[in-house]
């Protein structure tokens, strides 16, 4: 399992080498993208390799004289390495339009960023409406038709079909590892865990598959029975993996997560009984949202709960990054979910580098010993 971890973690260490290696490796057209919104299927037919951007490792300074310093330091950091070259050899970026900032992003690439091509796809932002099904369906042949253009290739429902297997297989993958995982979750960290996650986004899919098997047959072979308070995490994205050794370190693990780096990036598979792009428009409509998209009143408190009751999670910490409005808005109403069901919570709001250290170990020993 470490040699396992230790490749995923060379990758998510320095995705922008690994994408720049495969292109010269193998030739293939390589697409950024900055949301789960990402129709990958699509880009995987069309023979090109999706790749997600995670912001900056590195000082932000060019992104400052485009955006305001309360814009999240998620959307500041991909247009930071896109204005300093770092992204220069992507051969184009889609931008799936989710939160305000993200399309903000959109228009500001499209007028800053000179290499590669720019394609938007613009979702429903209200999804429990028969009408907003074929709208999403109208969106991604708009989106197909888009890439076949850019990329100069042809798009064929074979192509989609096997791309769709591919990363079903993927989702069915890291699902069985995140129930391996929330029975005894001393068989993998929470820092490893979110490098499995976040890697799955960067590598060759094909390469991923392969390595999430060989992780579910050793997780499946192994036991553990370290005992550990059991918590859920929720937010966007997880972008600091030291927050899980803290975690730990004060006794507690992760067990389950609502994150775009965690479930909701594998939740529901895509039909293989339907036209390929109906399907997948379907998924988008039926997975877990985000709270960028409206499918009902109440049914983000509703899967949090269910979470955190079919996981026997003891708290949940919501972990956000500071200014994402979205998130933001969204929860007061969750925690109000969860003090009705006695199901205590933390907020966090973090953006890099996070707060000295000691301050957080403090908070999560505090809450711990609360449950």
């Amino acid at each position: 399992m470490q040699d396992i971890l230790r490749d995923m973690a060379d990758v998510v260490r320095d995705p922008f080498a690994y994408g720049r290696k495969l292109k010269a490796d193998t030739g293939k057209k390589v697409v950024g993208y900055v949301c789960t919104y990402a129709p990958e299927e699509i880009i995987l037919a069309a023979g090109a390799h999706p790749l997600r951007l995670f912001g900056t490792t590195g000082t932000i300074e060019r992104a400052d004289a485009h955006l305001q310093s309360y814009c999240c330091s998620l959307v500041r950091g991909v247009l930071e390495e896109g204005l300093k070259g770092g992204t220069d050899f992507l051969d184009g970026m889609v931008f799936p339009h989710t939160c305000d900032s993200i399309q903000r992003l959109s228009d500001l690439w499209r007028m800053n960023v000179t290499q590669g091509f720019h394609v938007d796809a613009v979702l429903p932002v209200k999804l429990d409406t028969q009408s907003a099904c074929q709208y999403m369906i109208d969106v991604l042949h708009r989106f197909k038709n888009d890439l076949e253009r850019e990329l100069e290739c042809s798009i064929t429902d074979e192509n989609l079909s096997k791309a769709i297997r591919l990363m079903n297989e993927i989702r069915r993958l890291l699902r069985r590892i995140y129930e391996i995982r929330s029975d005894q979750p001393g068989l993998m960290t929470g820092d490893s865990l979110y490098t499995l996650v976040k890697a799955t986004m960067i590598m060759d899919r094909e390469r991923v598959r392969e390595v999430l098997q060989k992780a579910v047959e050793k997780m499946e072979a192994a036991k553990s029975d370290t005992p550990a308070k059991r918590l859920l995490m929720a937010g966007g994205i997880c972008n600091q993996p030291q927050i899980h050794d803290m975690i730990e370190a004060a006794g507690g693990a992760v067990i389950w997560d609502d994150f775009c780096t965690g479930s909701r990036y594998f939740e529901t598979l895509v039909s293989l009984d339907k036209d390929p792009v109906t399907a997948i428009a379907e998924r988008f409509l039926q997975r877990a949202v985000c709270p960028a998209k409206h499918a009902g009143l109440r049914n983000r408190a509703e899967d949090l709960l269910r979470m955190a009751h079919e996981r026997k999670a003891k708290g949940v910490i919501f972990l956000y990054l500071k200014f994402c409005d979205p998130h933001a808005f969204d929860y007061p109403y969750l925690k109000a979910a969860l003090d009705q069901e006695g199901i205590p919570s933390l907020l966090l709001e973090v953006e890099d580098p996070l707060p000295a250290e000691g301050q957080l170990q403090t908070r999560f020993e505090a809450f711990l010993e609360m449950l």
